[in-house]
């Protein structure tokens, strides 16, 4: 392999924080409506704390392990922490800005008042403390720090006050010194309403309930006066360590391993901007933490909690246009499923076409006497998910039912623990997945008794068997019942749940075994054409693009001649634009109402193209470290749709969309004649108010540096 050069890419961490501040954008455009704004400012604050709790964790602990392999960039822990701290500082900073200067005046303009205790009229003040009292202060525990009383292990991303306190004398008691203080913490209750209501004239208004709480905290702590209330926050390293090799029972272990996780470092102190330092240092010393750590907003912490301001008003002129998604006429009133895939493969964009069919794929193969068996994996599935019910009672009519359910989906876990003991009582055969990989495929297989011999149904997933982010993410289903792309998921299913070896497989590309390798293949292959002078095109969609490999093959191939259009939604270490290196290379991210999800590869022009729907970002992990499917799409019709219709659309995109320059910044795309907006062009057409599907229009491959 070529040596990497680090001044090639981007740092995986810096991209990811530019991905971020590309949300927190959206909360600052005027044109989009104010409760999507606020949408936005939870997610991006939300996003953050993910961060920190994996990817920072994680950079610490190379840093105190003596971890001195840089990053593909040539960054070391250290320095990326560094180069990581300024840019979180000046987004914690952007995100209070964007709240208190665009969203909290619009909200006062709609009739929403978040106001300040001290700043309430007398009938407010009364009634705010009688709440205070009846519902509030029964649920406080005032914590002490002192000798006898160390200091508390605080949860993970909870809200809590620090509360400096001067002895005023108690009755009995030796008098202690004039003037001394002593540190009390009050964890702010999370099973309370944060938002807390006061009565108004005119609209709703709302005060915080730490603020409620500072207010009246001298409530809790008779004998002392209260010299100082600062709300702060800490986040914990969230990762699981679990030995795969070593465990004997991996559910039980994960589960132990749920329980401890709460006990993770401390890596970032939320502290009000206002707060002394004497609070400062009282907090972040025992909490082992930096000066660095400390992150001192001048506004509401946990900003992601603001959304519930949204979910109390109904009014529809405050958020964005409602939508449900359709029906496919392919699929409307049609007695069963299976009579139409029997004979043709069938591609769902989602949220713009509706999710149901793929729970009826599952709930209809359930009742159905003719279905013999019944194979799924499943990553993220959320709450209530029809998908474990028909499961479940698809093992209780006799049917044979083998499932994969990945423990170890970060965050997800303890749900998806809960799932798989309620399958198992219902008599479905539950695995867990292949030592040391995560399974993040997502495909379903059907099989079904037709005449005199059996036929088998394929789904095969860009996104989670989740009705809930189908209306919220962009992702792909693809039916089938193709005999090779069957034998293909029959074999990886007895892969999964026999742990038999690999076959040779037809149609699909499986990670970890060869989807790297059919990945960079098809990258050589369209180097070869354009070095042979044949028309030479790659275009792909994926949220994340780092792994060294791909890249170093992206830019021979834009070397060789080969035009080359990316759209990456989140982090992208690939630098578009070098001179003699990524000139063909175009970067496009594209942020808006829903999140960009799905992954789709394609290779060649015209009539030779192939084109691939895949689970798999291209990433290190997700080449090496699970198991990921890349299936190509066959039939011709469906390859032009997702040419001309998705690829097509998102790659011309001249509002939502952002070029991404050599210096790992993005900017807007210069004004189109006639303005793109993918996704409302999309679901324009989902309304059946669209036009035919825009050919698929040569991109300008400009080079975009980055002055």
């Amino acid at each position: 392999m070529e040596p990497v050069k680090p001044e090639q890419f981007i740092n995986r961490e810096l991209s990811w924080l530019a991905f971020n501040e590309r949300v927190l954008e959206e909360a600052r455009d005027p044109s989009v409506p104010l409760f999507e704004r606020l949408k936005f400012l939870g997610i991006s604050a939300s996003n953050l704390d993910e961060f920190f709790m994996v990817r920072v964790a994680g950079l610490k602990q190379q840093r105190s392990s003596g971890v001195a392999d840089p990053s593909g960039d040539g960054m070391l822990p250290a320095e990326q922490l560094a180069a990581i701290a300024e840019r979180t500082h000046a987004m914690c900073a952007d995100q209070v800005t964007t709240w208190r200067e665009g969203l909290l005046p619009g909200l006062a303009a709609a009739g929403l008042s978040l106001l300040r205790c001290n700043a309430l009229a007398s009938d407010q003040r009364a009634a705010a403390k009688a709440h205070f009292l009846a519902n509030v202060f029964p649920a406080l525990t005032p914590l002490a720090i002192d000798p006898g009383h160390p200091f508390p292990h605080l949860r993970n991303k909870s809200l809590n006050l620090a509360l400096i306190l001067r002895r005023d004398g108690v009755k009995g008691r030796r008098k202690a010194p004039q003037g001394s203080t002593s540190l009390a913490v009050v964890q702010v209750p999370s099973v309370l309403p944060r938002l807390v209501t006061v009565p108004v004239e005119k609209g709703q208004a709302f005060v915080l309930l730490e603020d409620l709480i500072a207010t009246h905290a001298a409530e809790l702590f008779p004998g002392f006066g209260l010299m100082e209330a600062a709300p702060f926050r800490v986040t914990r390293n969230w990762d699981l360590a679990v030995d795969e090799e070593e465990s004997e029972d991996l559910l039980s272990t994960i589960q132990d391993e749920l329980r401890r996780r709460d006990r993770g470092a401390a890596v970032r102190l939320e502290l009000y901007a206002q707060a002394s330092a004497a609070v400062e240092n009282a907090l972040r010393e025992p909490l082992g933490l930096e000066k660095a750590d400390v992150y001192r907003p001048d506004g509401p912490l946990q900003l992601n909690d603001m959304v519930a301001l949204a979910e109390l008003d109904p009014r529809p002129e405050l958020r964005v246009e409602r939508f449900e998604p359709a029906v496919p006429a392919v699929f409307k009133d049609v007695d069963s499923l299976f009579g139409v895939l029997r004979n043709r493969d069938v591609l769902l964009h989602h949220p713009y076409e509706s999710f149901e069919p793929v729970v009826r794929f599952i709930e209809e193969a359930a009742d159905d006497p003719a279905v013999l068996a019944i194979k799924q994996t499943l990553y993220r599935t959320g709450g209530d998910s029809p998908m474990f019910r028909a499961l479940a009672r698809a093992a209780e009519n006799g049917k044979q039912v083998a499932v994969l359910v990945e423990i170890k989906a970060r965050f997800d876990e303890a749900n998806n623990i809960a799932w798989a003991r309620r399958l198992e009582e219902s008599g479905v055969h539950v695995v867990y997945g292949l030592i040391g990989l995560k399974t993040h495929c997502k495909v379903a297989l059907v099989v079904r008794r037709e005449g005199a011999g059996i036929r088998r149904y394929v789904h095969l997933g860009t996104g989670n068997y989740n009705s809930v982010t189908a209306k919220q993410y962009t992702d792909l289903s693809l039916f089938t019942a193709r005999k090779e792309m069957a034998d293909d998921v029959t074999a990886l299913f007895n892969m999964l749940t026999g742990n038999s070896v690999a076959p040779q497989w037809k149609r699909l590309a499986v990670a970890p075994i060869d989807l790297r390798e059919k990945v960079l293949g098809l990258i050589d292959r369209e180097a070869e054409r354009a070095r042979a002078g044949q028309p030479a095109r790659i275009l792909a969609k994926m949220n994340s693009l780092v792994d060294e490999q791909v890249i170093l093959a992206l830019y021979r191939a834009s070397q060789a001649g080969v035009d080359i259009a990316l759209m990456v939604r989140g982090i992208c270490c690939l630098r578009p634009g070098l001179a003699g290196v990524s000139d063909r290379i175009r970067v496009v991210s594209v942020v808006d109402r829903f999140l960009e999800h799905s992954r789709i590869f394609a290779f060649g022009v015209g009539d030779t193209t192939e084109v691939f729907l895949s689970s798999a970002d291209w990433m290190p992990r997700n080449f090496m470290r699970r198991v990921e499917v890349m299936a190509p799409v066959e039939d011709p019709l469906l390859r032009a749709r997702l040419l001309d219709e998705v690829l097509a659309l998102g790659l011309r995109d001249s509002v939502k969309g952002r070029l991404l320059r050599s210096d790992g910044t993005s900017v807007h795309p210069p004004p189109a004649e006639v303005p793109v907006r993918s996704q409302a062009a999309l679901l324009e057409r989902a309304r059946g108010a669209g036009q035919p599907p825009t050919p698929l229009q040569p991109v300008r491959f400009v080079a975009v540096s980055g002055r």
